[in-house]
Formats: C-alpha cells, structure tokens, sequence
C-alpha cells in the first residue's frame, strides 16, 4: 500500500487555516494556495537522488551536490490544480507541465477524461499530480489512470486538503502512488464536500460560484 504523509509544518498549517476562512479573498486564496504549494514542494521532492560536481567559487574550486538523473514533470487536475502550480515551478523552474482535465459523468457518475496533455517523455520522468482537494478520490484516480494510460510510471499525488475517503480511493486504485496531504480533515458530507473543508476550491481559486 502506499504511503500517505501529512505535513505538520507550522507555515502549512498557518496558511491551510487562512485559507479555510470564509473570509478570505479571491486574491488572497490564489496567493496561499501557491505559497502552500510551494512549502509542500520542499517535502514531496525531498527524495530527489544527488550528484556530486565540481564548482569554482571565488575562492577555490570544491565538490558540490546537484539534482541528478530524473526530471519532473508537474500535472495539475483542471481547473483547481493550477492554482499550485506556480508554487511548484518556483522550486522547479525546468519541470514541464502537463494538463488533466476530468468531469464525472451525471448519469454513470464516472470519471470522464475530456483534456489530456502531457510531455512526450513522461516515461522518464518523476510525475507529481497536483489537485488542492481530495475528496471521494474518484477524480484523482482516474486521472491517475490516464497518466499510467500513457506511460507515466513514478507517480506522487499532492492535495493541500483530503478526506480518509479520498485517501482510501486513491490508495486502493494506485498503491504505488504516495500521497503528501497538508491536512487529514474528518469525512465527506451528503455532497461529497470535505467537512470541515474550505469550500469549492476553483470557485475560490477564480471568484466563481
């Protein structure tokens, strides 16, 4: 099964709570949600393998660590996943980014792919799909089965807010995709909505309702 690693870090937890607030701007959403982002990104690229090289400081010339071998690539869920892209591509400005976009069908209530653009070599790289809520997991997995679909093969999902449902969906479809969650929240409402949640994280994103 894979792992699910939720971040206690203060600034996460600091920022995660501003953005709960009902309060909170249009504006001010997108700015925490990439800065949220961002502060997630130290921890999900934390295994990212090291080589050594030599550079010339003004000094003298030393042996020093740079990323080594694998290239990322960046997938945001539309429309939510691109307010943490940004986020990401400040840590990772080489990473590529590719699109996802998946409705669920009214009437089977099954995920429905209608925009899917990835980078061609997506083989070779270390995919991080981004989405900010992970509520049934229904969304998130299918998009992960497109990805696969198309050769993606190391794969972690990252949510700033997720339900035990969502967990236990995505889990169960993919254990071998990690996920990183800022907070664990307590379950789904009759809507599927996360409680205690923030909301509809695109309409917040982009002043819609």
């Amino acid at each position: 099964m894979s792992k699910v690693f939720e971040m206690d870090h203060p600034l996460i937890q600091h920022k995660l709570s501003l953005l709960r607030s009902v309060e909170t701007s249009s504006k001010d959403f997108r700015e925490l949600t990439e800065e949220i982002a961002m502060l997630m990104g130290y921890e999900v690229t934390r295994d990212l393998p090291l080589e050594e090289v030599e550079v010339q400081t003004p000094i003298c010339a030393m042996k020093a660590k740079m990323i080594a071998g694998k290239k990322l690539g960046i997938v945001p869920v539309l429309r939510a996943g691109l307010g943490m892209v940004e986020g990401f591509l400040r840590l990772v400005p080489t990473a590529r980014v590719g699109h996802i976009g998946v409705y669920r069908d009214p009437e089977t209530f099954k995920p429905v792919e209608y925009y899917c653009k990835l980078p061609a070599d997506i083989g070779e790289r270390e995919l991080i799909v981004l989405d900010p809520m992970l509520a049934t997991g229904g969304s998130a997995a299918a998009a992960i089965d497109f990805i696969k679909e198309r050769g993606g093969k190391n794969i972690k999902m990252v949510c700033m807010i997720a339900a035990p449902e969502g967990i236990k969906a995505v889990q169960e479809a993919h254990p071998d995709v990690d996920i990183f969650v800022g907070c664990i929240d307590e379950c789904l409402n009759d809507h599927a909505y996360i409680v205690p949640g923030l909301g509809d994280a695109g309409d917040r994103l982009f002043g819609t309702k």
